[in-house]
């Protein structure tokens, strides 16, 4: 008897649960799905998204489990994500309420995975007992907007210290000394050292812009004759040097020298130069002096006072004649090779034709500025790296193998290995901004964003300006794009070199930061500066559309299929324009 109604409990169970499985499967399409985004979205290499799923009240029962079970199916392939589990024992109120979960998921993004489509299946089981529903889909494709980035690429020159303007250069000729109260430049001085040495400075005709000549006189004197001592030794000196120009026949050239007479009339402050350095007298003997010269007065009083010092007569003796004097100055313009004689050494340099000495380093990093070609660029920097161990050669010659890559995408990777090796010689020279920058382009080429936008945060960390920084910023713009960034990406690209490409990237930015009106501005900035960039039309309908304007879809559509027929295809399967593929001006768009 107890098997027998052992056996019937058994039986009755397994009928209960065969009755409440199917009545849980047909509850189950009242059940509440929500997927969001919608279409689903790639940003980062990632699809995210967030499913809220309700179950309908009382479709629960004690003992059991609903399990939402979601798959992402693309072409003949099927991803199997997380399952989402119901369990009754985990909603004891099910029988009032809605029991509800929110799971967030994502998976890594493949390009076949464009065109797919996210179902669930609900499993409900009791015991070992279990009952599936028809598939359900609940979100279509992925939409690929961010992967329309354009990698930016950055050649950063540091810049070189050769001055290639003129440069003057003074002469000093030491003083000559004139007698006491008299202004003529006498034999003596024109055949001392110093004369000798002006007259072998005026015979070689060196190119000369100005002559200064200070005329200075003692303190002793009355006025009137002290300021025309001043100027007539001035002039005595002006006249000795014209005199020596005609002897040595320098015709049109001395119209090309500026005489500046400086005359020093009743001044003190030679004297107490002089005074200061004088050994003959004491400290307290040189303030007595100082003490008359800081209580003011005239000249000549001043003077008259300090004749009354014992130490009067000796000053007169030897500081005084110090002070009798006229002081030349010449500024001559330095030596220079022209920048075509440079660029021919630095060829010669390169062909192994002339010593790398023809050529000083700073004039051989100005040569790779002079040309226009990379190659040659590359050649004369090469060059450079070989006179010593300067971090600004390598970084310019990374440099030029950047710019090389951008010319040579097919070769960019080679190019981009090429530059990483003098960039990483350079940092260990110099952790310089540059080389971060140029890093920065290197990591980018070779698809590394994150590293990218790390070496151009330092770069602009560290003081970059100008171009550099500009170029820089466009770089980092496209790895803030690429890792999902978009507000910081938002702003690097405001600030980045003002070329199509990166004003695309701006446009990009902001529609994925949702900002859709400044897509549409910056968008049109960049066909302004390239009415051929197909895909800044594309950007400008996808703008259009999140705006719901049927007629900036259309429109630029139409204009970014001219410049690419190419994006015909792209469109038509483009998730961003569903709302408007089956419209008639749509289809024309794309014809």
């Amino acid at each position: 008897m107890r098997k027998i109604v052992y056996s019937f409990l058994i039986t009755g169970a397994l009928t209960m649960a065969g009755c409440t499985l199917p009545k849980m499967v047909k509850m189950s399409k009242e059940q509440q799905l929500t997927v969001t985004p919608n279409p689903l979205e790639v940003h980062k290499d990632t699809v995210a998204f967030d499913m809220a799923a309700n179950l309908p009240v009382k479709m629960l029962k004690k003992g059991t489990v609903y399990t939402v079970n979601t798959f992402y199916k693309y072409g003949e392939q099927e991803l199997a994500l997380d399952p989402i589990p119901f369990k009754a024992e985990d909603y004891p109120n099910a029988g009032t309420e809605q029991p509800k979960v929110t799971k967030n998921f994502s998976f890594a993004y493949a390009p076949a995975m464009k065109s797919g489509v996210l179902e669930v299946q609900g499993v409900a089981s009791k015991g070992t007992k279990s009952k599936n529903t028809e598939r359900m889909q609940v979100a279509t494709g992925v939409i690929t907007t961010s992967k329309l980035v354009k990698p930016v690429y950055y050649a950063a020159f540091t810049g070189h210290s050769y001055n290639n303007q003129e440069e003057l250069e003074p002469v000093i000729i030491p003083d000559f000394i004139f007698e006491q109260g008299r202004s003529v430049l006498r034999t003596s001085e024109i055949k001392s050292a110093k004369g000798k040495e002006l007259d072998a400075f005026i015979a070689s005709k060196n190119a000369t812009r100005t002559v200064t000549i200070t005329g200075t006189h003692s303190p002793e004197g009355a006025e009137r004759i002290n300021s025309r001592l001043s100027p007539d030794r001035a002039a005595a000196i002006e006249k000795y040097y014209r005199q020596q120009m005609k002897k040595y026949d320098y015709k049109g050239m001395a119209d090309s020298i500026k005489f500046i007479l400086k005359p020093v009339i009743q001044d003190w402050n030679e004297f107490k130069n002089v005074l200061s350095s004088y050994e003959g007298i004491t400290s307290e003997q040189k303030t007595e002096y100082l003490n008359i010269i800081n209580a003011g007065g005239t000249f000549e009083d001043q003077e008259r006072q300090m004749k009354r010092l014992s130490t009067y007569k000796k000053v007169f003796k030897d500081v005084y004649p110090k002070l009798r004097t006229a002081k030349t100055e010449i500024l001559t313009i330095k030596d220079k090779k022209t920048d075509a004689e440079i660029s021919v050494l630095a060829k010669q340099i390169t062909q192994g034709q002339t010593s790398a000495d023809t050529l000083t380093f700073d004039e051989l990093m100005y040569a790779g500025t002079l040309t226009p070609s990379l190659e040659e660029k590359a050649a004369i920097y090469e060059a450079a790296t070989k006179k010593g161990t300067n971090w600004t050669a390598h970084n310019n010659l990374g440099a030029v193998y950047i710019a090389q890559a951008i010319e040579n995408s097919a070769n960019a990777a080679a190019l981009a290995d090429k530059a990483q090796a003098q960039l990483e010689i350079a940092a260990k020279l110099q952790d310089a901004p540059e080389v971060n920058a140029n890093l920065a382009s290197v990591h980018m080429i070779k698809g590394n964003a994150r590293a990218a936008y790390a070496a151009a945060s330092k770069a602009l960390s560290s003081g970059l300006t100008g171009d550099n920084a500009a170029g820089v910023n466009g770089v980092k713009g496209a790895a803030e794009i690429i890792t999902a960034k978009y507000a910081d990406a938002v702003r690097s690209e405001s600030a980045a070199a003002d070329n199509a490409d990166n004003l695309f990237n701006k446009g990009l930015a902001q529609i994925l930061n949702k900002d859709y009106q400044n897509a549409l501005t910056s968008f049109t900035e960049a066909t302004r500066k390239n009415s051929n960039l197909a895909v800044a039309f594309y950007g400008a309908a996808i703008a259009s559309a999140r705006l719901g304007n049927a007629e900036g879809v259309v429109s630029n559509l139409t204009s970014a299929v001219k410049a690419d027929p190419e994006l015909k295809q792209a469109a038509l399967t483009d998730l961003e324009f569903a709302k408007f593929s089956a419209t008639e001006p749509f289809r024309n768009a794309l014809k």
